[in-house]
């Protein structure tokens, strides 16, 4: 094999590139890698920042076409595997315009649709020297990014910490922590991962199933020109705790015909219409009796299931999300929920934030969730409208409401709001939580930071007694490190 001439500042910059196409993109590291590799001036946007990459690279690959060298067919090893996830890069942003139309489009047919730029792309990959198996499976990877990068960002909004984390964690659910491995070898064997989502009512445990489901590996099919699923439908949910448990069975795995009083015709239960690739939610397993855990736990185990009143066994071979709200830990120690099948669940075990916590974080969250459920009721809400919400809100209940419902009451609020003008919160016992409530029940729970917990301590002793001094004194915390806690956890001035 002829020697192939790759400075060592190309090569350097191309093992740049690999390591960002391979990164986490609601990760820290991959918008360093970017800023690194765009060389974007300070101060850029975030899609600034990814043009001034993608230009990077174009300028790069340009140079070792011209040199006849941008060939996979003509490299080996390592050096091949770093050049194609750079050419793999290359080609997809390329093209996410044309990825982000067809999302669309499925979301609003709901069925596959034939992929009009499929031939470009293809020939594009194979250009670079790529086999007719890659570049099919390369191009189905391109839809499942984009599927993923979209529904996990615009499904659950916010900018606070445990936001971010969240939106990181669901990324690995759907491509592991390392997206070379699941490239490699994993990319049709994610059945095997289950989930299990934590989280009090509200805080958005369905949205993040439906990232994941959503988000799924779908081979794509060339003679047909079309994905062989739509995605729209391949996550179905279920709400356990909405079923008695006769009923629920004949929900999940189905009936036969005479299998019982009011069986009438055959029933298609929820794990025979899950497609291949698709992803079951089961919301509220918290609820479910032990009877219907064994079943489950045996669907799991073994892959099979039995429709009520049939001997035929039936393969499932989708994935499973199951969520409660209820407390997991209580639950197995009271033997109410079963410790294997719990085992079976926890690929991951992922607790989504409570809204009081978001806030507590950053409170410009309530901003952002007030555009986003404001765009969703009535389209683009101007910044009037928003500011006359959020005025009525801290008007009624105030900046320390604790928020029990969480984005889900939010959501509410805001059309009560819309609908009244007006919105009194709700109330346990009679009394809303005060801010050393909402600092025990964040302890409690385990979901405060440090800075959190100090921010909240300095806030609750600021509205007592009033001034910095005083707050410095029982904290014993400089008077500028107090300042800085109030402006960061309650924006007090």
């Amino acid at each position: 094999m002829k020697k192939i001439n790759i400075t060592s500042d190309e090569w350097n910059f191309f093992e740049t590139v690999a390591r960002a196409a391979f990164a986490n993109p609601f990760g820290e590291t991959r918008g360093d890698l970017d800023r690194l590799i765009g060389r974007a001036a300070p101060g850029s946007s975030d899609d600034e920042i990814l043009r001034a990459v993608v230009a990077s690279i174009e300028e790069r690959i340009d140079s070792l076409r011209r040199r006849g060298i941008a060939d996979l067919r003509r490299q080996e090893g390592n050096r091949r595997e770093v050049l194609r996830s750079v050419f793999l890069f290359q080609v997809f942003h390329r093209h996410v315009g044309d990825f982000d139309r067809l999302i669309q489009a499925q979301l609003q047919s709901g069925a596959t649709e034939r992929v009009s730029f499929a031939g470009k792309v293809l020939a594009e990959l194979a250009a670079f020297g790529m086999t007719d198996e890659e570049t099919l499976r390369f191009f189905a990877f391109f839809f499942q990014l984009r599927r993923a990068f979209y529904f996990i960002k615009t499904g659950l909004v916010g900018s606070s910490s445990s936001m971010r984390t969240l939106r990181r964690q669901l990324w690995d659910c759907v491509f592991t922590h390392d997206i070379r491995w699941f490239e490699s070898r994993l990319w049709d064997r994610m059945e095997d991962f289950s989930i299990l989502l934590l989280g009090e009512t509200g805080t958005g445990k369905g949205a993040a199933a439906a990232a994941i489901g959503r988000s799924g590996f779908i081979p794509f099919d060339p003679v047909r020109n079309a994905f062989t699923e739509s995605f729209a439908r391949n996550f179905v949910a279920i709400n356990l705790s909405q079923y008695s448990e006769g009923v629920l069975e004949s929900e999940l795995f189905g009936h036969k015909k005479g299998a019982f009083t009011g069986a009438v015709e055959h029933h298609e239960g929820l794990f025979s219409r899950c497609a291949p690739h698709g992803v079951i939610f089961l919301d509220e397993i918290g609820d479910v009796s032990v009877p219907v855990q064994i079943k489950l736990l045996q669907v799991l185990q073994e892959r099979i299931f039995s429709p009520v009143g049939s001997h035929e066994a039936k393969r499932f071979s989708g994935r499973i999300v199951a969520a409660t709200n209820r407390p997991l830990d209580e639950l197995l120690a009271a033997g109410e929920f079963r410790a294997d099948l719990y085992y079976r669940l926890c690929s991951e075990v992922i607790t989504l934030p409570p809204l009081r916590q978001r806030l507590q974080e950053e409170p410009a969250e309530m901003g952002r969730l007030l555009d986003s459920i404001l765009a969703r009721l009535a389209g683009e809400a101007s910044d009037r409208e928003n500011r006359q919400v959020k005025k009525m809100l801290q008007q009624d209940v105030g900046a320390d409401y604790s928020w029990p419902g969480n984005v889900r009451e939010l959501e509410q609020a805001v059309k009560r709001v819309i609908l009244t003008g007006r919105y009194q919160g709700m109330k346990r016992g009679g009394v809303q939580r005060d801010e050393g409530d909402r600092l025990a029940l964040g302890v409690k729970d385990g979901v405060l930071t440090a800075e959190a917990l100090l921010a909240g301590y300095c806030a609750l002793l600021y509205r007592r007694f009033g001034s910095y001094e005083e707050v410095s004194r029982r904290t014993q915390l400089d008077r500028r490190t107090v300042k800085k806690y109030l402006q960061v956890g309650t924006g007090s001035p």
